[in-house]
């Protein structure tokens, strides 16, 4: 109502005042020592505000001196404000900031720690003179702006601007009736007193909190505060920063609990710990006080806030299970709190794995964010597709202060949606760390002596979590992936990060595996420290600002080292495996005296059939292949490189082929002119001999075209622009800036023979460059596109689209341990805004007779159509990193036509194929002695529905071995084991590896994990 309005802000017009035109400026970046002294100001220039009512400046890191002289006036608005101690409150948007108040530094920020309240006097007096000097720099992609600027005065006692607050948080909670009511009460204040009989006029404020008191409803909430500081392990500044950054926030906590003892502080990331624990072990050991004392609290139930939807399943296990034993070995017991306010959407499985690691409470803030539609839940039940549900909260915003009409506000609103009667709150800088200050601790403490104000006190996320959910009935269940509707260029830019996360998960797989096997057959050591400091090394960088690509150049320099080293330790576990393994193989009498022994190794749960590749021993000789008993394999040889036709390599198993030199010359090839088709019994396919797209797949055994007429690997340019997210969103009307097409360069055969077809095509766009590969292997129903790029543009997003001969209401995607139906046709806005989404190694579309899956070995972006699929393959983001992307890639994606669905076409078995190729490594000329079979399988008889995603020791090796793995195709089935470990009388356990009880029946999309002796 009008009076209400327009006495709050007399109310507060009486001891604030904005100050935000009164300051000159200068853009000349002048020394401190200079731009501080009042003399130099009198030639800068008066403010002009924007049409947003800020001071803006020029963006790219352009230094900006505002300045100006405040004198305390003896009365503001004709109330006296002698005594009150007066404060400067201020917001801006700049990559660093400097406040000098006579000369001395009084504040810093950035664009994190962006706003605050600088005490200037406890106490003021009429005259007292104050020299402000603020020195901004913009953002180097972003206009700069002052965006607050106001003088506050306040009263140890109960002041004019304070009292407007409970006026206007009686407001927010009042009913019409109970509107007009306190609009009558306000009618008591004595203006007329002022400015003369101040004390009457104070004295009707305070009878004016009395009458508030009785006849306005008290707010029928309360609001628990738990400090926070949200800290990035790394974005805008390098990891070694945020060590830094950990260190002065934990420290400032710490010395405000003394000051403060009702403070309770929460923060996340073991990692972040671990680091503390190591490099500052007394700080660490104080902050163990704490959290025994309780006032504390560690939510850290994953070792670092990563990335979900890019990821493996196994990783996001692994982020469990490192963070929680980490939590439980160093402060007594583990989080029941997945705390990730700020990941960039999250996959459908996670309330099932979330669950399997003990924690009972899902919590983020992210889908605020949406660009499209508000999501529809505060406080919900997430129900991944196997069943399992978790207790999630769509959280109060981070990196807040305590102001009461937004905290009351956003209270109202949480009681509408959800009838809870208690908020928590987190008031604290964030992003780059700093947390709760004392002017919030202050805040506070007057806003508990309020008799007006809802209760306020401290509280643990646990606690409340725990009291809502005693008090929630009935909650809305939530049975989706919790898709953000934002940062849809995360799926792509940085490709670099997305080959190595992939990279890294495929090696790791391997070398845990082949190291168990190699431990129980042989006995030798099991290398559990090289694998878990390489495991913490790949979750580190999936770091939901790493991973996504969505940080500066110095933040991937250390991911690419930290690479390197996985690389090392992993590939170091898996030759020594693997030679352990190999050495033990009891070998026939080779067919020839100088015939050497090739070990195909298989590290997935389903046997197949491959061409692989190996280095000849003298490139002068010509070699052939045969099995153990003699038979001759299919090869062929080109120089140094020998192709082998490796069938029927058992599930996590090895089969053993004699590889010897003939007599026979080296043959020379010749390769078909004219011709651009290749082909082999599974599909047949064309080649525009004009532009380089595919113009026909032909499926052989359906005897079906796969194609429409736009044809397919179709390379689409976009202008992709325009966004302040640059690295993190795309163009959402990007479909509409089609650039013009690729220029064919030339064609030309690299391989044409019975194993091999494969067929160069040579692109340019502008600046970049594309090599090509359709490469087609004897018998497979894969056509791979094995892709070299040198990558020049920016702004520019490609896409790879096949348009295809069906239509589907539904596209399918692989997600982390399942996978997920999309509409192709969206109805919703919700739908609609699903315009690019993210998939693992494929994504499908099928009818009930016929479909087609894009298979891909290291990207994510994908969008469909009932008859299209495109693969998002590069973008080009200047900000924050200026170089995304420039320079070479390397990556290949694959077009698998088949009959029935996804399901009966085993898509799930071609995907782990296509990105976990056979492993080959050549013996030595030697007679075995040893025990293991030419042709074995150590793990065999699992379901064919069932996919293995590790065998690794116990965390406690006393314990033995852990299998774990998931149904794959919604289809419950009996789990059964075999092969040579003999593993038998599994115990189901839990991501912990603690048992849990259970039969071996595996249910719809569930994920499994056993131990065996």
């Amino acid at each position: 109502m009008e009076r209400i309005t327009q006495t709050i802000e007399r109310l507060q017009h009486l001891c604030r005042t904005n100050i935000l035109t009164n300051w000159r400026f200068s853009e000349a970046d002048l020394s401190i020592d200079r731009a501080v002294r009042p003399e130099t100001w009198q030639n800068w220039q008066s403010v002009t505000l924007n049409s947003r009512k800020h001071i803006p400046w020029t963006r790219g890191k352009q230094v900006l001196w505002l300045s100006q002289t405040l004198v305390v006036p003896p009365r503001l608005n004709r109330y006296n404000i002698t005594g009150f101690a007066l404060r400067l409150s201020l917001r801006w948007w700049a990559e660093d900031a400097q406040l000098y108040v006579n000369g001395i530094l009084v504040r810093e920020g950035d664009l994190f720690d962006c706003f605050g309240r600088v005490l200037l006097s406890s106490s003021v007096r009429p005259g007292d003179v104050f020299h402000f000097a603020l020195r901004l720099v913009s953002p180097g992609h972003d206009d700069g702006a002052l965006v607050t600027s106001e003088c506050v005065y306040e009263s140890d006692a109960i002041d004019p601007g304070f009292i407007a607050d409970e006026i206007g948080v009686c407001g927010i909670f009042s009913n019409p009736k109970n509107l007009q009511t306190l609009a009558d009460c306000l009618k008591s204040i004595d203006w007329d007193a002022l400015p003369e009989r101040q004390e009457d006029f104070d004295r009707s404020l305070g009878r004016l909190r009395q009458i508030l008191k009785t006849e306005c409803p008290k707010p029928p909430i309360s609001v628990s505060l738990l400090g926070h500081a949200h800290l990035d392990m790394a974005w805008l500044w390098p990891v070694s920063e945020t060590w830094d950054a950990a260190q002065r926030t934990f420290e400032s906590v710490l010395n405000l609990q003394n000051e403060f003892p009702e403070l309770i502080f929460s923060h996340s990331s073991p990692a972040l710990y671990d680091w503390i624990e190591i490099n500052r072990p007394n700080l660490f050991s104080k902050i163990q006080d704490r959290v025994r004392s309780g006032v504390w609290e560690v939510a850290a139930g994953l070792w670092v806030e990563p990335e979900f939807n890019l990821v493996s399943g196994e990783s996001i296990a692994r982020q469990i299970l490192y963070g929680q034993r980490y939590t439980e070995a160093k402060f007594g017991t583990i989080s029941r709190v997945a705390w990730l306010p700020d990941s960039f959407g999250f996959c459908w499985q996670l309330p099932q794995l979330l669950k399997l690691g003990g924690i009972d409470y899902f919590v983020t803030q992210k889908l605020q964010w949406n660009d499209t539609t508000k999501f529809p839940e505060d406080w919900f039940l997430w129900e991944s597709p196997d069943g399992t549900q978790i207790h999630s909260w769509m959280c109060s915003p981070i990196g807040q202060s305590i102001e009461p009409k937004q905290i009351a506000e956003y209270a109202a609103n949480w009681l509408e949606k959800t009838a809870i009667s208690e908020l928590l709150w987190l008031p604290g800088v964030g992003d780059h760390g700093g947390g709760p200050t004392r002017d919030m601790l202050q805040v506070a403490r007057r806003w508990q002596k309020s008799p007006i104000l809802p209760p306020l006190q401290f509280s643990t996320a646990i606690d409340y979590l725990d009291r809502m959910a005693s008090r929630s009935r009935k909650l809305p269940v939530w049975r989706d992936e919790l898709y953000l509707e934002y940062h849809r260029g995360c799926y792509t830019t940085h490709a670099d990060r997305k080959l190595a996360n992939r990279h890294g998960e495929r090696l790791l797989y391997r070398a845990e595996l082949f190291a168990s096997i190699a431990s129980i057959v042989a006995g030798v050591p099991y290398p559990k420290t090289d694998l878990e400091t390489a495991w913490k090394l790949l979750l580190f960088d999936q770091f939901h600002d790493i991973l996504p690509g969505s940080a500066i150049p110095e933040v991937f320099v250390d991911a690419d080292r930290s690479s390197q080293e996985i690389d090392r330790l992993a590939t170091g576990i898996l030759e020594a495996s693997l030679a352990t393994l190999t050495e033990r193989v009891a070998l026939p009498q080779p067919p020839h005296p100088e015939a050497i022994p090739l070990f195909c190794v298989n590290a997935t749960n389903l046997d197949r059939s491959e061409v692989v590749s190996i280095e000849v021993p003298d490139p002068s000789k010509t070699w052939q292949v045969c099995d153990m008993e003699g038979n001759p394999v299919k090869t062929r040889q080109n120089r140094e490189t020998l192709l082998v036709y490796a069938k029927k390599i058992p599930e996590i198993g090895l089969s053993t082929f004699w590889v010897y030199s003939s007599l026979l010359p080296v043959r020379n090839y010749e390769y078909p002119d004219c011709r651009t088709f290749i082909y082999n019994c599974q599909l047949r396919v064309e080649i525009d001999k004009t532009t380089g797209n595919l113009t026909s797949i032909f499926h052989v055994p359906t005897q079906r075209e796969l194609l429409d007429k736009t044809g397919g690997n179709r390379l689409e340019f976009y202008e992709d622009k325009g966004q302040y997210w640059d690295a993190w969103n795309i163009d959402p009307n990007y479909s509409e800036k089609r650039l013009e097409s690729a220029t064919l360069e030339k064609i030309e055969w690299i391989e044409y023979g019975e194993l091999r077809q494969h067929l160069r095509v040579v692109r340019r766009f502008r600046q970049s460059r594309f090599v090509q590969d359709y490469v087609l292997d004897i018998d497979t129903p894969v056509l791979k596109i094995a892709t070299h790029v040198d990558w020049q543009e920016r702004h520019v997003l490609v896409k790879a689209a096949f348009g295809f001969n069906l239509e589907t209401d539904t596209a399918t995607y692989e997600m982390p341990f399942g996978s997920i139906d999309r509409p192709t046709r969206p109805q919703t806005d919700a739908e609609k805004a699903k315009w690019e989404v993210p998939a693992l190694q494929w994504a499908d579309l099928s009818t009930s007779e016929f479909g087609v899956s894009l298979l891909n070995d290291c990207k994510h972006g994908y969008d469909a159509k009932p008859n299209q699929l495109r693969l998002t393959l590069l973008r080009g983001s200047v900000w924050p990193d200026p170089d995304a992307d420039l320079g070479e890639h390397e990556f290949t994606y694959g077009i698998y036509p088949h009959s029935g669905d996804w399901r009966e076409g085993e898509t799930v078995r071609q995907g782990y194929e296509f990105n976990q190729p056979l492993s080959v490594k050549l013996g030595t000329h030697r007679e075995s002695r040893g025990e293991l079979s030419p042709q074995t399988s150590w793990v065999t008889g699992i379901p064919k529905n069932f996919i293995v995603t590790t065998l690794k020791q116990a965390e406690d090796s006393s314990r033995g071995w852990i299998l774990r793995g998931y149904e794959c195709h919604g289809r419950s089935s009996q789990f059964q084991i075999g092969g040579s470990l003999g593993f038998k009388d599994g115990v189901r356990v839990d991501i912990l590896e603690r048992d849990m009880g259970g039969n071996a029946e595996i249910h719809p999309w569930q994920v499994a994990s056993f131990r065996y002796k």
